[in-house]
């Protein structure tokens, strides 16, 4: 059998002063950074639910609930690593992962390929299965306004099978 499943992830957060700017895993220089329970790292957590929703094994938020608080600034590069645990033990591999960040500032393209190789680190993939692009908002809505900034993914799965099958 030859199954493909595709899921899709989104995440917003609103920006403040203090908080640390990490997106898949890497700082970015910013004077503005993320606020969430965890990290708040939007794009682990878009490709994290991306993941979660192929597989249809759920959301980010049923596996690591803000409400707990073990959770509080937690490494979200732990949140995508158990999504792809999950993924497997469900008995499929990752064929590639697509993902924009929509970030009015800081512009973020010296950051591509860092953030690549650090989400493929943490998936276990090959950097050209992952891709990550940057657009703003063109200064509409809280994006642009340079009040948040949103995340989105789609991952692509195939049944994983054996090598002798």
């Amino acid at each position: 059998m030859n199954e493909t499943r595709s899921g899709l992830g989104w995440d917003v957060h609103r920006l403040v002063p203090v908080r640390p700017l990490i997106l898949g895993g890497v700082r970015i220089e910013s004077k503005m950074g993320l606020d969430g329970h965890s990290d708040a790292d939007i794009l682990s957590h878009a490709i994290t639910d991306a993941l979660l929703g192929a597989a249809a094994l759920g959301d980010i938020g049923m596996h690591f609930p803000d409400t707990d608080a073990k959770w509080k600034g937690a490494d979200s590069a732990q949140f995508l690593a158990h999504a792809v645990t999950l993924v497997g033990e469900a008995g499929y591999a990752i064929v590639n992962v697509d993902s924009t960040v929509i970030l009015e500032t800081p512009k973020l393209k010296d950051y591509r390929l860092r953030i690549r190789e650090s989400l493929a680190q943490t998936m276990g993939l090959a950097v050209d299965r992952v891709s990550v692009k940057f657009k703003t908002a063109e200064r509409v809505g809280p994006v642009g306004e340079g009040r948040s900034a949103e995340a989105q993914a789609i991952a692509t799965l195939k049944l994983a099978t054996d090598e002798h099958g």
